[in-house]
């Protein structure tokens, strides 16, 4: 049953999209918005980021995370509300959930080349310890911040925007590319969580494999479905931005991270999400194309730097 289960998360392949063929990328961009629509997740194939560049990523992420404690507290940086470097065990937690997930993590920021109007982003820490560390992590950001890009291309060409609406927005964007280690169990539990049910806060999410199974995503009938990308896979869901940009239309899917069964418990979880973020100034208010009698306007106007601001607060990175 479970493997059933499953195949509720749709395939798609990227190199459709990325094909000269124009029915090709017209089904692509059709099954992919109907998934948005849908369930809100889909798995992808063809992404562009190779095996060898994730496992490397892996590697370097796991070293990391070996650090003795007073180590890494050097990378955790006071007054960035963890968007850059190290944030140690339970300072996060899910919007409405006042326990510390079970995790500590990693982020690199955006590499800006040129200055951005009206953006601070702060500088990405450099880990002297392991080498090749941040190089590696430049890499894997600027991969999937390109596959990330198609896929807002395909959402724009469903929605009936302009194919490279999104572009100007996600360029020099806000994004956050985020490795997270949940450590082995070692007693009873007090819930069934690593990461307790929650939405994601950016535009999309772009999820390599991670190390252990355990991601799950509550369906319309209100059943939680195991999500597992298959090695050449990599998971694409739609975050609570590009929900309300759309009024809805797209879903940003309730998600969480339960703990595996007991015999897994020695085992440590490691997990590297790619959050799509735009720049500050974009606005989020709801497309007209996406209001109607129907669906009227569920949203008031907002920048998504405001909304940021107000999410980060909500779940206790930000004071």
């Amino acid at each position: 049953m479970e493997h059933q289960n499953m195949t509720a998360i749709p395939t798609v392949d990227l190199a459709e999209f990325l094909s000269n063929d124009p029915s090709q990328k017209a089904a692509f961009v059709e099954k992919l918005g109907k998934a948005y629509e849908e369930i809100g997740f889909v798995a992808v194939k063809n992404h562009g980021l190779s095996d060898e560049l994730r496992d490397l990523l892996y590697e370097k992420v796991k070293a990391f995370f070996a650090l003795p404690e007073e180590v890494k507290k050097k990378y955790e940086i006071p007054g960035l509300a963890g968007q850059r470097g190290y944030t140690p065990f339970g300072k996060e937690h899910a919007k409405g959930f006042n326990k510390g997930d079970l995790k500590e993590f990693w982020q690199f920021g955006q590499w800006v080349t040129e200055p951005v109007e009206g953006e601070v982003y702060p500088a990405n820490v450099e880990v002297t310890e392991i080498e090749g560390f941040n190089e590696v992590g430049r890499e894997v950001y600027k991969t999937l911040e390109n596959t990330g890009i198609q896929i807002l291309r395909a959402i724009a060409l469903y929605l009936g925007l302009e194919e490279n609406y999104f572009d100007r927005y996600v360029h020099n964007g806000n994004s956050i590319l985020r490795a997270i280690h949940y450590p082995p169990i070692t007693q009873e539990p007090e819930d069934a969580v690593r990461a307790a049910q929650h939405e994601d806060i950016n535009l999309i999410t772009l999820l390599m494999g991670a190390s252990a199974a355990g991601l799950e995503v509550l369906n319309k009938k209100g059943e939680w479905i195991a999500v597992t990308a298959l090695p050449e896979q990599i998971i694409v869901n739609v975050g609570d931005m590009l929900q309300r940009l759309t009024n809805n239309v797209l879903r940003s899917t309730t998600h969480r991270v339960v703990n595996p069964p007991r015999e897994e418990w020695h085992e440590p979880r490691y997990s590297i999400p790619f959050f799509l973020h735009p720049v500050s100034s974009m606005p989020l208010n709801c497309l007209p194309q996406c209001i109607s009698a129907d669906r009227p306007k569920a949203y008031d106007d907002i920048t998504a730097g405001e909304y940021l601001d107000e999410r980060l607060r909500e779940i206790g990175l930000k004071k």
